[in-house]
């Protein structure tokens, strides 16, 4: 599997018009196979033989979260089950769970784009790729293991669990590559330095996602590990890992646009947006069989451009996320988003980028408490370099948000490391 240039570098009048045959392809199929889709089209006077070009989306209708959970658990499948040769499904912190079918052309497609990630991080066949993400229902995992072997590389599935015995493992087998979250490949890289083992590891990429993360955190990383780190993109109900990566020049994840049509809306009127300005991700399966989605809104906040990268790909660049509209905490009016913490403190010498924020309300008005773990040295120095630090990030924190919060000093590994995706917020308001 090399780079496909004839898919990635084509002209933008070519991209579009490929847009076009396959969404015409794809309303026509969810209007004949599935009600949901065909009764929400004809509420709105609409029929199939009115989508012509990749222009008509606008026309149509928006899919969300809450419309898959209300068909539970296969009502927005498109095909009988006897072509579903694979189902995911999200964890269902809220209730039901959001469940996705796969045919067997679903899966080759998937493992293709996550293939083409993984060229785009600069791997090959000669690779050993150690795929840390959780296995099962969760995309992560299989997503990954089927892309590094449509790749041609050699796949060593370590999941997560034991964080010891992987590093073990990573400097045992020689990987040179590792797909995992980037909190968790911090902890990694800590179990590392504690070991003493970066020095005889082999790894050169690693290819994260799963969660956001700022590119303070990718250079932090590429730093403690000499090795470069790229963000992979992709949510399980538009395909998974492998909906967008970004090159060598880290100016944005391309999307590959000949499988999935993005927009960017305004989260509060739906209305698209020019490109450039931050919104709502939105995305159109073009080619998916088994479930395919329409303007499926993805709560994820970027912006999109269409200019030629100057890795010579054509592709559609979406900028690294702002966090997620349902992520946005509201702090006495203000919008908060737990990745300007991270930004903020990434900027300074000294800390980590494990921190922890607790939200309350105290005489109903919201307080915020930002945990953060700092180097030993401030621990062993005198008190007053503790208050001084302490005061710094407090100033930081402030001008990044716009709001005035308690800050807590806290010894490395004092706060707890998660394998899967990182959990950064504790929202007290919400528990009383």
């Amino acid at each position: 599997m090399i780079w496909n240039e004839a898919k990635e570098c084509m002209s933008r009048d070519e991209l579009h018009h490929l847009q076009g045959k396959r969404l015409v392809k794809t309303v026509n199929h969810v209007y004949h196979n599935v009600e949901f889709y065909r009764k929400k089209m004809q509420s709105l006077g609409l029929e199939p033989g009115d989508i012509q070009t990749a222009d008509d989306i606008t026309k149509l209708p928006f899919t969300t979260k809450d419309d898959l959970r209300d068909t539970y658990p296969f009502g927005l499948f498109a095909v009988p089950q006897s072509e579903i040769v694979r189902i995911h499904a999200s964890s269902g912190t809220t209730g039901k769970a959001t469940v996705v079918g796969y045919t067997r052309h679903d899966i080759d497609v998937w493992s293709e784009c996550v293939a083409r990630a993984f060229t785009m991080a600069g791997l090959t066949k000669d690779d050993i790729i150690q795929v840390a993400y959780g296995y099962g229902l969760f995309t992560g995992g299989l997503g990954a293991h089927y892309g590094a072997e449509n790749l041609g590389a050699t796949v060593v599935p370590m999941s997560t669990g034991n964080t010891k015995k992987l590093v073990t493992m990573m400097k045992d087998f020689g990987a040179t590559a590792i797909a995992c979250t980037p909190s968790y490949l911090m902890h990694i890289a800590e179990t590392l330095e504690e070991m003493g083992d970066i020095p005889n590891i082999k790894l050169k990429a690693a290819i994260c996602g799963a969660e956001p993360w700022t590119d303070n955190m990718r250079k932090q990383i590429e730093e403690k590990l000499h090795i470069h780190a790229h963000d992979i993109y992709g949510l399980s109900e538009v395909m998974g890992p492998g909906v967008a990566c970004d090159c060598i020049y880290h100016k944005g994840l391309h999307v590959y646009e000949d499988h999935f049509l993005p927009e960017i809306v305004s989260a509060e009127t739906l209305k698209p947006l020019p490109e450039g300005e931050t919104g709502e991700l939105v995305f159109t399966t073009l080619t998916k069989e088994g479930i395919p989605l329409i303007r499926y809104r993805t709560k994820d906040l970027t912006s999109i451009s269409y200019g030629k990268c100057e890795c010579g790909r054509t592709l559609a660049r979406i900028s690294r996320f702002k966090g997620r509209s349902d992520d946005m905490l509201i702090i006495r009016g203000v919008n908060v988003f737990p990745s300007q913490i991270e930004a903020a403190l990434l900027e300074m010498s000294g800390t980590t980028p494990n921190y922890f924020m607790i939200v309350d309300r105290v005489n109903n008005l919201d307080t915020l408490e930002v945990q953060v773990e700092v180097e030993e040295r401030f621990f062993s120095d005198e008190i007053k370099e503790l208050e001084r630090l302490t005061k710094q990030i407090m100033h930081t924190i402030q001008q990044a948000i716009g709001l005035a919060v308690k800050v807590t000093l806290v010894e490395p590994k004092t706060l707890e490391r998660s394998m899967g995706k990182a959990v950064r917020v504790l929202d007290k308001r919400k528990l009383v």
